[in-house]
């Protein structure tokens, strides 16, 4: 780097603080023409509500300008950035970190400029609406009322009564349907910011929907990657936390956290009054039908929907057990029995694994191509540098991953992912082979981009080795290719005329998408009015097109009004639950929303 006579800075800093003043005066301004010019011809602009209302990624310079000539950045103006850091520069590229205040908020940002000082990322994030910031650090409350008070009210009785009335005598302004980890950090995200919200889950407890999957569950994801807002897991917190661990995580989260969570209720029925802006959700509360008058409805289903379950010709006269991942309870019951499991994903995996160490006689039919990656591996080459020990003692925490990793725009994230899995299979290639040698189907995604832009296309189709894929390549759990024809009385018929004997039938054949499941209670036409929700547009396998640049429905404004998606993986439910919250929040208190490039409806639900 060069120093510059102006007060000692480099050449590099220079560089960003130009381009930073001259994009604020165009953004304030909302000159078109300005802004493109300073976007290289193969950039990507990623919003996050600060500009939006919305999750939008716009390309190139046209795209650029047309974001900066919306209603929604003009309502933003004026705009200052600055720089938050010390810019970077490698390989011709510039990095810096931001910071932006606008008209109606406070937010971060990371920008790229290639080497002809244009710009080649953008990222900018609404982190806080002004006048609406959380009440912690400086701001947190006091707690109690110092002095004496005859009509004294304590944290109790307060807590009480909001239990009482919300949802009977008062209204809230948010109902989210799905109360794993979801809605719970949905939920904490808008108690935080003072948005009355009701978390309807048909399980009785936070967590359940953790502690009733089958017993060897645990998280596939490292604990750096999996923390949920505000209260971070301890440092003595295990990498991969066993399943009833985590569910009793999210009962005391939620707790602590003080959310109104309606366990054992199962929403009915939602309909949408668009002349008084507000929705009827009838939910039925341990017996009781309550209708909920809430003003925003937020779907909070994870990243799927209702199981698969396949019509089998012949199951009724199936002499065994036939069971779907989500209903198999474990594998002490089945020590010395024939078990056939249908599916080579996550959950096929795990419980071949578990039933093989307890003696039975695991069979598993793969049914399409499968990714597969040991899980340290995943960590050392794909998750290391972001999520890790090694991370935070480079001074990347799970914040500054989370900025980072968003500031990848998913069109070219595939490039990004591909070196990881491209090491993976030099340093496992006996791995591979041993696994292709046994017959198994194995593939990297349809560019070689392997697990994450797997899971971010279509939710599917992968597996993080921890141990089963080796009792597969070594024969311990036998494998077969093929379809599911019908069952007869003993055995498992594929569509080659293979017939597996079987005491049990595990359907590991994953779940649908969340459409169905919210069809169920806002109506198939409002279902197929929102569209598909999850995937990127890829046009790759199970991800139809055309290229949408985020992903479809989640987290923003849908085509239905007051209607949104939350969910994902823990990551997701913790990062974008924010973003999420700052939209409600806008809209509860009356702060205009013109929402730019609202997310079209290209497949039904």
């Amino acid at each position: 780097m060069t120093q510059t006579a102006e007060s000692g800075r480099t050449e590099t800093d220079r560089r960003v603080s130009t381009w930073l003043t001259e994009f604020a005066d165009a953004l304030s301004a909302g000159d078109g023409d300005r802004t493109a010019a300073l976007f290289a011809d193969e950039s990507y602009w990623r919003d996050l509500v600060s500009f939006t209302w919305n999750l939008v990624t716009v390309e190139g310079p046209a795209g650029a300008a047309d974001l900066v000539r919306s209603e929604a950045a003009r309502q933003a103006s004026p705009v200052s950035f600055s720089v938050d850091g010390t810019p970077t520069e490698s390989d011709g590229i510039t990095e810096a970190w931001l910071k932006f205040e606008t008209a109606i908020g406070r937010g971060t940002g990371h920008l790229r400029l290639n080497a002809e000082g244009r710009a080649w990322t953008l990222l900018t994030t609404l982190d806080e609406l002004k006048g609406h910031e959380e009440p912690r650090g400086e701001r947190r409350p006091f707690g109690t009322e110092h002095g004496a008070n005859p009509d004294r009210v304590t944290w109790r009785e307060r807590r009480e009564a909001e239990a009482a009335e919300l949802g009977y005598t008062r209204q809230p302004e948010v109902v989210i349907i799905g109360g794993g980890q979801g809605g719970i950090a949905l939920g904490a995200r808008l108690r935080q910011l003072g948005v009355e919200a009701i978390i309807v889950e048909s399980n009785e407890r936070p967590g359940d929907s953790w502690r009733k999957r089958y017993k060897s569950l645990a998280l596939h994801d490292p604990v750096w990657y999996d923390h949920l807002p505000y209260l971070k897991f301890p440092d003595n917190w295990p990498v991969f936390a066993p399943k009833d661990k985590i569910g009793d995580w999210l009962e005391m989260y939620t707790r602590v956290m003080e959310l109104n969570y309606w366990g054992s209720t199962t929403a009915k029925n939602a309909t949408y009054d668009e002349a008084a802006g507000e929705w009827s959700v009838v939910v039925d509360r341990a017996g009781e039908e309550v209708t909920l008058r809430p003003k925003q409805l937020v779907f909070a289903l994870g990243v799927s929907g209702k199981p698969n379950i396949p019509e089998i010709p012949g199951r009724e006269t199936f002499q065994g057990e036939v069971q779907h991942s989500s209903q198999h309870p474990g594998p002490d019951a089945y020590k010395g029995k024939k078990v056939v499991v249908i599916g080579s994903n996550n959950s096929a995996f795990d419980i071949c694994g578990a039933l093989w160490e307890v003696g039975a006689d695991v069979t598993m039919v793969q049914r399409s191509s499968t990714h597969i990656i040991k899980s340290d591996t995943l960590m050392e080459y794909g998750l290391g540098d972001l999520y890790s020990e090694r991370a935070l003692a480079n001074g990347v925490d799970t914040y500054t991953a989370d900025m980072i990793f968003a500031s990848l725009p998913y069109r070219i994230m595939h490039t990004f992912q591909k070196p990881t899995y491209d090491k993976a299979r030099e340093v496992d290639a006996d791995f591979y082979r041993r696994l292709t040698d046994a017959g198994f189907d194995l593939d990297f995604g349809d560019d070689d981009s392997g697990l994450f832009m797997k899971y971010l296309r279509r939710g599917s189709g992968y597996y993080i080795d921890v141990g089963a894929a080796d009792l597969v390549a070594d024969g311990k759990v036998k494998l077969v290719r093929g379809q599911i024809s019908e069952l007869s009385e003993k055995e498992v018929v594929l569509a080659d005329g293979t017939r597996l004997e079987a005491d049990l039938v595990v359907l590991a054949t994953g779940y649908g998408s969340m459409n169905q499941r919210a069809a169920d209670i806002i109506g198939q036409e409002m279902a197929d009015k929102v569209g598909k929700v999850w995937g990127l547009g890829s046009d790759t396998t199970k991800d139809p097109g055309p290229w949408e640049g985020e992903q479809r429905n989640m987290w923003k404004p849908t085509q239905q009004e007051a209607l949104f998606f939350h969910g994902g993986n823990l990551h997701q439910s913790r990062f974008y639950s924010l973003y999420l919250a700052l939209q409600l929040k806008a809209r509860s208190v009356g702060i205009p929303t013109p929402v730019h490039a609202r997310q079209e409806s290209h497949h039904t639900a």
